[in-house]
């Protein structure tokens, strides 16, 4: 299948911009062309609130920003409106954003999150953990499991329901989300209901064997080297690329995760490993949904001003698979 017209046109855009490769760049200027990218996403919708707190990690407090949505979702008897302190009604996404554990923050996901918390009618809180190479695995792991634990607590402050929390990311996030599943599980809680996880990092690179690092290695957003440069600041050494807690496709037992969704782009390395984990789940009895843009290219949600029809599609999918997560 052809790119989508819309991604032809991003990938266009991209190319004109001539930025240089990540092995071409300091860890400082990746960061800097990543921020700039957001333009990329279009006007913020508004919410009914937006809440900067901090949460107790491992290694100090870490930033999150919550989004209470616009409407209260009348349509969905047990949701209650986003000025309701307590009334846990809405689900909670604890969401993790993409960027190789290197890049990235809050402000990059910012309209993304606005718009699954408007359609969702689902408060969203963006966990802005730490990055390597400063703070290498397994620190954004152990940040993540951190924030949603302490979010899944104190999720009445928000209205929202600690009996309907779902765990969420893209890319790397996706990644994050999915180990974090396997550490509640592990772990004896947080208990989330429910995991998306949008084009993830399942696997390493290294010796990759999936067809879709070499039909997509090149000139779709991101490419095979990016992925080795991102492995390569993330990780402390090569044996960490065999660690579940990295490369969740390597768990032994799946079984006993919560639900999942797992969204994935044709043109993408991580296509194949982002349906594999799907396949594994499902062989472990859980329920999976595997949703295929095959027209677009990695983390295109990240892009969503530029491909607006595929990510409206994919809030769809995100919104219909929320909306059976019950208490």
């Amino acid at each position: 299948m052809a790119l989508d017209p819309e991604a032809e046109q991003l990938r266009a855009l991209l190319e004109s911009l001539a930025l240089r490769p990540l092995d071409q760049m300091t860890v400082e200027e990746a960061r800097a062309a990543a921020e700039g990218l957001a333009a990329l996403q279009g006007e913020p919708e508004d919410v009914a609130e937006t809440r900067d707190i901090v949460v107790p990690g491992p290694g100090g407090d870490l930033p999150v920003r919550a989004y209470l949505p616009a409407r209260p979702d009348a349509a969905r008897p047990d949701a209650a409106g986003p000025d309701v302190p307590g009334a846990g009604q809405r689900p909670l996404i604890v969401y993790f954003h993409g960027g190789g554990w290197v890049i990235g923050s809050i402000e990059l996901l910012e309209r993304p999150c606005r718009a699954i918390a408007n359609a969702t009618g689902a408060v969203v809180a963006s966990v802005d953990y730490r990055l390597a190479p400063e703070h290498k695995f397994p620190a954004a792991v152990e940040d993540a499991y951190a924030a949603t634990g302490w979010l899944a607590e104190h999720a009445g402050d928000f209205g929202a329901d600690p009996g309907r929390v779902v765990v969420a990311g893209d890319s790397a996030g996706g990644n994050l989300a999915a180990v974090t599943a396997i550490l509640a599980r592990d772990r004896g809680g947080p208990s989330p209901q429910g995991q998306v996880l949008f084009c993830p990092v399942t696997a390493t690179p290294t010796h990759s064997q999936f067809a879709s690092y070499t039909e997509a290695a090149e000139g779709y957003m991101l490419t095979r080297s990016d992925m080795d440069w991102f492995w390569g600041h993330y990780t402390r050494s090569p044996a960490d690329d065999d660690d579940p807690l990295a490369a969740p496709l390597n768990t032994p037992d799946l079984s006993g995760l919560p639900p999942a969704l797992v969204i994935v782009a044709g043109y993408d390395p991580l296509r194949d490993e982002g349906l594999a984990y799907g396949r594994r789940l499902e062989e472990a009895g859980v329920d999976v949904t595997v949703r295929s843009f095959d027209g677009q290219m990695h983390d295109f949600f990240r892009a969503m001003g530029a491909v607006d029809s595929a990510t409206r599609h994919a809030i769809n999918d995100i919104d219909a698979f929320i909306s059976t997560i019950r208490t």
